[in-house]
């Protein structure tokens, strides 16, 4: 892979943001970004714990999803304390996704303050997302195709960023958000995945209280170094064109897809990593002829 560092700041302006990196849809880390927020002291762990400690949690591990489940199927739950226990205690791969706050910790909104930085956030889905110090997520792109602002507390995280123009060069599987299961992107297989020699893309590793503007649709892909949690700020696509893909992607691809899912369970499965693959050494032939 071919990995830059994205541009970071301390401080940006709203007009030097909008005119620099939102209209251009480029990335950009935002040092420090949440230490300005007066409850800044309570986004850790030990605060999560406490208020939501009861709560029952659905949870991942780094494992491809079961064939024959649903894909977004959780492998168990826990309480919130017994998780967040477990994570500091030892290593784990078990994350959450997509713990919504207004739902389930709705005195956590007052903890933060939306930026001014020209973006209209959806403040309905404030959400968060834990991880094991052994915890990645797959690489993939949001299906909403949404912009956001993604926030990162107590340790460190090390992400990968890529535009769709190099989805060929991911192995992106067809009707999906992802790229195949067995693709490493810690120790990439270049012999067995020689495409991705020539992905171009950012390498961000982030720290306690950096903000990172991911563009939507972007690729990512999420490592957890340390056991930490984070929050993403969401804003809708705003263009009719952008607008039209995020109903295609949320209502055709993903339920066409999960229809086939269910139909055919692994042999759907194994189809589209075969296909991606041979999109992939297609997409590798034409850029050496």
């Amino acid at each position: 892979m071919i990995l830059e560092n994205v541009d970071a700041v301390t401080d940006i302006s709203k007009e030097d943001f909008q005119k620099n990196y939102f209209k251009k849809q480029k990335p950009l880390l935002i040092k420090n970004f949440a230490s300005r927020w007066e409850a800044f002291d309570l986004w850790n762990l030990d605060y999560i714990r406490e208020k939501a400690g009861e709560q029952e949690v659905p949870l991942y591990d780094n494992k491809p999803a079961d064939a024959g489940k649903s894909s977004d199927a959780p492998v168990t739950h826990m309480k919130m304390k017994e998780y967040i226990d477990t994570i500091k205690s030892k290593p784990s791969d078990l994350r959450i996704f997509f713990y919504i706050i207004t739902d389930r910790l709705p005195e956590l909104l007052k903890n933060f303050t939306y930026p001014d930085l020209g973006m209209k956030f959806f403040k309905r889905l404030p959400t968060l997302f834990f991880g094991g110090s052994e915890a990645h997520v797959l690489m993939h792109y949001d299906v909403d195709l949404g912009d956001f602002l993604h926030i990162h507390f107590e340790g460190k995280k090390r992400i990968l960023l890529f535009d769709q123009k190099q989805s060929a060069f991911l192995y992106k599987v067809p009707l999906s958000v992802h790229t195949v299961y067995d693709l490493d992107y810690e120790n990439p297989d270049y012999e067995k995945f020689p495409a991705l020699k020539h992905a171009k893309g950012f390498e961000i590793f982030m720290e306690h209280g950096d903000a990172l503007f991911i563009p939507g649709a972007f690729w990512h892909f999420n490592r957890y170094l340390e056991p930490g949690f984070s929050m993403s700020l969401r804003a809708l696509p705003n263009k009719p064109a952008v607008f039209a893909n995020m109903l295609y992607h949320v209502f055709i691809m993903r339920y066409t897809d999960k229809l086939m899912r269910k139909l055919f369970k692994a042999k759907w499965v194994n189809y589209k990593q075969k296909w991606a693959c041979e999109k992939s050494s297609k997409a590798l032939l034409n850029l050496n002829n």
